[in-house]
């Protein structure tokens, strides 16, 4: 599958994000506003810069690039945020895989914005990914995943929450706390703050949505 690498502009260390960040030839690198002045101190062209650039710290050399990426501008006043807008673009694109990096932190409603942007995706059958510096965000929905030995490292936590209405099925093994076909409820959060053990871990919903929220 096609991958989509977005950077937005909220809150990135730069020496994670260079750590982090892997794009291969063939995928779409896009700067969401902001996220521009990150893949620059990196040294990564983005293939789009896109926005309203109300974030932008780096204005004076938006023009330098007009000639060597595609620059979309656009109005301040509008429906989607510059990730949604973004993410859009990606998928027109053709890309079903998307890594969204600077989408955490900072402003509180583009968090959340960034959240639901992880259904967006999910409603359009592809699959989205939120890296933070230390927290990776993903949604997952009638379905199960696993995280192979090298994803549950030992001391790694992992958070489960019903999103959009309560989960049931739902089921966690390979964690230090386990879960059999339970309801996990919108409005109690059991499921925080669980251990990985160092072994293969899988979590499964039957019906319903799960924000699946891992950090160190």
């Amino acid at each position: 599958m096609k991958k989509c690498v977005i950077v937005g502009a909220g809150v990135c260390d730069v020496r994670r994000l260079e750590e982090q960040i892997t794009i291969q030839e063939g995928d779409l690198c896009i700067a969401a506003d902001g996220g521009t002045d990150y893949l620059i101190q990196i040294g990564r062209m983005p293939d789009i810069v896109l926005g309203d650039m109300d974030s932008l710290k780096s204005e004076e050399l938006l023009g330098s690039l007009d000639e060597k990426v595609d620059v979309q501008r656009l109005p301040a006043e509008k429906d989607d945020t510059d990730m949604l807008a973004a993410i859009k673009a990606g998928l027109a694109a053709g890309c079903q895989r998307f890594e969204l990096y600077g989408a955490l932190g900072g402003r509180l409603d583009h968090t959340l914005a960034n959240i639901q942007c992880l259904l967006y995706l999910l409603n359009r059958g592809a699959r989205g990914i939120i890296v933070g510096d230390d927290v990776t965000l993903m949604l997952i929905r009638n379905e199960s995943i696993t995280f192979g030995a090298d994803q549950a490292r030992k001391g790694k936590r992992l958070s489960v929450f019903a999103c959009g209405g309560d989960a049931h099925g739902v089921s966690e093994t390979g964690l230090k706390y386990g879960l059999d076909h339970v309801t996990v409820r919108q409005e109690f959060p059991i499921g925080v703050s669980n251990e990985f053990t160092g072994e293969r871990a899988t979590v499964e919903v039957q019906e319903g949505m799960l924000l699946l929220c891992s950090w160190q």
